[in-house]
Parts: C-alpha cells; sequence; structure tokens
C-alpha cells in the first residue's frame, strides 16, 4: 500500500490539531482508551465538547497553552493508502521544527482561518513548503462555520493565496472549505457548502498523485553499508546496502562507483529480506551485488556512468539554522552529513539572510542566528555526490553538525556547486 507522508502548516490557532483529530476520530483510526483519555482531559479542562486536538498537542505545555510546540507525528491508514501526519507548530520561534517536520513531506497541508484571512505565518509556511521543495500545496479555509459557510469569503480568500504563491514554485496548489471542529468537508462532504463542487479532504489525501514526485531518472545508490556474511554458505558474498536515492536501478545495468570511478555490472539485486528483485527504485532498501570484485565502501555513491551526480567540494546551499548555542557566520567549521557521507565543511561565505516573512534578502547580514534561513558558500574537506535539491531532495539535502557537542545545528538545500551562474 502506497504511503503519504504530509505536513500541516498555518497560523496559530487556525485548527491544525483539530484538524488532524477530526481526520483520526471520523476515519475510525482512533483506540477507544485514546477517546476516553481525550474526553476527560476535556472535562477536566472545563471544555464543553471534546476537543481532538488534544490527540496530537502531548506536551503539558502545549495543552496549557493550546498551541502546538514540538513535531507530532501520527499514523493511521484507509483502504487505500497509509499515512504519515507530522503536525508542526505555526509561531516563528519554531521554524526549526516546522523545518524538520515537513522535510520528509510530499503533501502540505496550509490552514487559513476564514475570519482572519492569509496571515503572515500562513504565508511563512507556504513559503517554507516551497522551499523545502514539497510538490504538492492543499490549503484548508477552516471555521467556515464561524463566516456562516460564504463563498465570498472563500473566494477572497482563494484569490489572495493564490496571488501569493505565484512568487513560489508550488506544482499543485487546491483548496477546501473545511470545519474541523464539526467535521464539514474533512471525511465526508458537508450540506453547508453545496457550492464547493470538490472533493472532501481526505478523498483528496487518498487520491493525489505522487508516484511522479520522486526522480525516476537519476540513479543513485549511496552505500550505507558493505555486508560480507562470511559463512561457508555465503563465502563469496558480497553486497552493498542502502537506500535508493532516485532513478531505477536493474540487473546488468552498467554502473560507475564514485570516488573511484570504477564501472562495473549490476549482478543481482536483493530486497530487504534477502529475496532478489527485479528492479530498485526510490525509497526501497536494497543491497545491490556486482559483477566485479572493486573496492566499494559506505559512503561511496553507485550510479549511472554517463548520469552522474555533481561531485566537488565547494556548494552553495539555503541553510536553516537550528540552535540557539552558537551561530552560523563564515569561517565556522562544522561537519557536514550529506546522504552516507561524513566530512568537514567550512563556511565561506554568508550570501544573504531571508525574511520568511518578507521574503526580503538581507545582503548585510553577517550572521545566522536560531530559526534563520540565509544562502551559504561551503567547501568540504571531501568530494560530495550531489544534485540540486529542487531535482533530488535526497541527494540534494545535508546536515551540518557541531563537532564538540555532537547536536544538529544546521539543515541545508544546494542550489548547486558555487560556480552556478
Amino acid at each position: 500500500m502506497e504511503l503519504l507522508r504530509f505536513a500541516t502548516a498555518g497560523s496559530v490557532d487556525d485548527g491544525k490539531s483539530t484538524l488532524i483529530g477530526r481526520l483520526l476520530y471520523d476515519s475510525k483510526a482512533i483506540f477507544e482508551d485514546q477517546l476516553e483519555a481525550v474526553e476527560r482531559t476535556s472535562r477536566d479542562r472545563g471544555d464543553e465538547y471534546t476537543n481532538l486536538a488534544l490527540l496530537t498537542d502531548g506536551l503539558r505545555a502545549e495543552r496549557e497553552q493550546g498551541i502546538t510546540i514540538d513535531v507530532a507525528y501520527r499514523y493511521f491508514a484507509t483502504p487505500k493508502r497509509k499515512f504519515v501526519i507530522a503536525d508542526t507548530p505555526g509561531h516563528i520561534q519554531y521554524t526549526r521544527n516546522m523545518v524538520t517536520g515537513a522535510s520528509t513531506a510530499d503533501l502540505a497541508l496550509v490552514l487559513v482561518d476564514a475570519r482572519k484571512g492569509v496571515l503572515e505565518q500562513s504565508r511563512r509556511h507556504a513559503f517554507l513548503a516551497s522551499l523545502l521543495g514539497i510538490p504538492h500545496l492543499v490549503v484548508c479555509v477552516n471555521k467556515m462555520d464561524l463566516v456562516d459557510w460564504s463563498q465570498e469569503r472563500y473566494e477572497e480568500i482563494k484569490a489572495e493565496f493564490r496571488s501569493f504563491a505565484m512568487k513560489l514554485e508550488v506544482r499543485d496548489l487546491s483548496f477546501v472549505p473545511v470545519s474541523a471542529l464539526h467535521g464539514d468537508n474533512v471525511v465526508t462532504r458537508s450540506g453547508n457548502s453545496p457550492w464547493y463542487e470538490g472533493a472532501p479532504l481526505l478523498h483528496h489525501l487518498e487520491e493525489v498523485h505522487i508516484a511522479s514526485d520522486r526522480n525516476l531518472i537519476d540513479a543513485r545508490l549511496p552505500v550505507q553499508y558493505v555486508i560480507r556474511p562470511m559463512t561457508e554458505e555465503h563465502h563469496d558474498y558480497r553486497g552493498y546496502a542502502g537506500t535508493v536515492a532516485g532513478g531505477v536501478l536493474k540487473p546488468g545495468d552498467q554502473v560507475v562507483v564514485l570516488p573511484s570511478g570504477f564501472t562495473s555490472t549490476i549482478d543481482a539485486i536483493d530486497g530487504p529480506d534477502g529475496r532478489p528483485v527485479d528492479e530498485a527504485f526510490s525509497p526501497m532498501a536494497v543491497t545491490v551485488r556486482l559483477a566485479d570484485d572493486i573496492d566499494v565502501s559506505r559512503g561511496d555513491m553507485i550510479c549511472r556512468d554517463r548520469n552522474r551526480p555533481h561531485v566537488g567540494q565547494d556548494l552553495e546551499a539555503m541553510v536553516c539554522w537550528l540552535t540557539a548555542e552558537a551561530s552560523l557566520r563564515p569561517g565556522v567549521k562544522l561537519a557536514i552529513k550529506h546522504t552516507t557521507r561524513w566530512g568537514r565543511a567550512l563556511v565561506k561565505d554568508l550570501q544573504y539572510r531571508l525574511d520568511v516573512n518578507t521574503l526580503h534578502r538581507d545582503e548585510t547580514a553577517s550572521e545566522l542566528t536560531l530559526n534563520e534561513i540565509g544562502r551559504v558558500r561551503l567547501r568540504t574537506t571531501v568530494p560530495l555526490f550531489f544534485d540540486e535539491y529542487r531535482r533530488n531532495r535526497a541527494t540534494g539535502s545535508f546536515v551540518l553538525v557541531d563537532e564538540s557537542s555532537n547536536n544538529t545545528v544546521g539543515a541545508g538545500m544546494i542550489i548547486g556547486p558555487t560556480d552556478t551562474p
């Protein structure tokens, strides 16, 4: 069954957690004891209704303040598809949580309060979704019951959001009028919006086409582990295990191993259960066996000879800074992890800091601090095998790690090598 990962985004108190709670409740994805606990907590808080937002707002501070602080992951399934939900916070001081939760999403749900319209935080989250390369954006105009299901108000918000989205790289944009509190147009169509001709939200999530979102052209297999059982039965077995990061690999394909440049042919591909498979594609975890006994180790990459990634030590990237303990400045040295490859990186230059609310570029900025995003130039101690992030999210992303504390301090999206005009 196909898996869809999606993240919620939007301004504070737009109803993100309530919408997810309603999705889980109406799709029968909540256990009885979970529902009883939520009902009990709702009564203790003095709520007049069962507060479904409590299903995702699990931190004590979240329940006390009625806001989302950390990313909450929830899982559910329908007969058509499996889902992983990342409920991300709306406050600007939790931008790093939003970036973390949405980094692997196939789709972003941006909620807009029908009374307030498109706010600064709504725009910021739409921009972050675009920056993170999320292919599908669904705008849920929530709390429609509080504007008497006004079609005119819905069309106003729709036009305003479309106007802003034209500045972003949004490939697929959809709109749904909903009332998360009452369940209108969430799982089933509502009689309160006869003018809305589209499908309810869950139907859209079940049917949105994501198979072609992954890069099926550029074959990439970062080697994570070399498997040599060294048993009598498998004394000559040598396999290179990893998660396919792009393209399609088949037995008989001519491949090249980077950085050595040695070429070989794929002899066989084994799945996670050890059984041979006819082909491997993203995001399958496989073990590739080559016809020739060549030197391959963790951090190397298997790809096609005539379709290689960029190989280099100088790159430009958009970086989101994730820590308050230190700042990103030119001259700072950090560890970098790109696919399965580790190295060290020097920050050569901070070209500009981006205001995620106005999209203004501050070219006079000298550093990035917590939750800030900017364009930087890096030089690494080892060659990286990368593609542009917009072409391949798996081989176009990296994390930066503080070597003294071993904390992840930055998340980066590669724009290209520094010699790109």
